[in-house]
């Protein structure tokens, strides 16, 4: 099964048909307790299955040098295809894992550590990690997450920006629904905005994390702008 969800993964769209991302698999042991610590051991971390998706230009350029040709890709450009083609990758793997009846689940924090992981994994320069995806079965099936509506994202011919009656009645659901209510009393704030700017995501942890990757990409090799 897990070889079905990787020939899959195999399979998602690509730049240039280039493939320049790589996954890790990882169920158990030393590696797998430090990367749910990367993780900060959410519950999902239990599930038996971590694949690590990663944009992956080492690969490619060792090719380009094998096959007499000069590969140009320590950019920060060529980190943006690298990151486009593991994301496209995950969604591949994680629609064909629910396909096979197992529960998948995203790790929003491979980021938050991404230096960390780059050391677990042993990852050379041209490889960065870009998430993380956990498989298992499921031991219950939870009602879908609400979304925003879908002319909160769709947009015809060009972007049509939004007035302030269109945020409203956008987020009108979202913003009255049991759950925020709960989220507002336990968190303290008076609207579900403050709970993300103020609580999930500050501005302190977003510049910290910016910041952590920018290092990230200099170390990997992904900052050489220069023509």
């Amino acid at each position: 099964m897990l070889g079905r969800v990787l020939e899959a993964a195999s399979r998602a769209s690509t730049t240039g048909n280039m493939q320049v991302y790589s996954i890790v698999v990882t169920t158990r042991g030393e590696v797998r307790e430090a990367l749910n610590a990367c993780h900060f051991n959410q519950p999902a971390t239990k599930a038996p299955v971590m694949l690590t998706f990663c944009a992956d230009f080492n690969r490619f350029s060792r090719w380009c040098e094998l096959r007499k040709a000069t590969p140009g890709y320590d950019n920060f450009h060529s980190f943006i295809v690298g990151a486009i083609d593991a994301l496209l990758a995950s969604q591949n793997a994680a629609l064909e894992a629910e396909s096979q009846g197992l529960g998948i689940c995203y790790l929003g924090t491979t980021t938050y550590t991404a230096d960390k992981i780059i050391d677990i994994l042993k990852l050379p320069k041209g490889v960065v990690p870009v998430t993380t995806v956990v498989l298992g079965y499921p031991t219950e099936i939870p009602e879908l997450t609400d979304r925003l509506p879908l002319d909160a994202i769709v947009h015809r011919e060009i972007y049509h920006d939004f007035s302030d009656e269109d945020i409203d009645r956008i987020y009108a659901e979202r913003d009255s629904q049991p759950l925020t209510l709960k989220l507002l009393e336990e968190n303290g704030k008076d609207t579900l905005a403050q709970v993300f700017t103020d609580n999930r995501y500050t501005k302190r942890d977003f510049v910290a994390i910016s910041n952590l990757l920018l290092r990230v990409l200099e170390g990997q090799g992904f900052m050489n702008n220069e023509m």
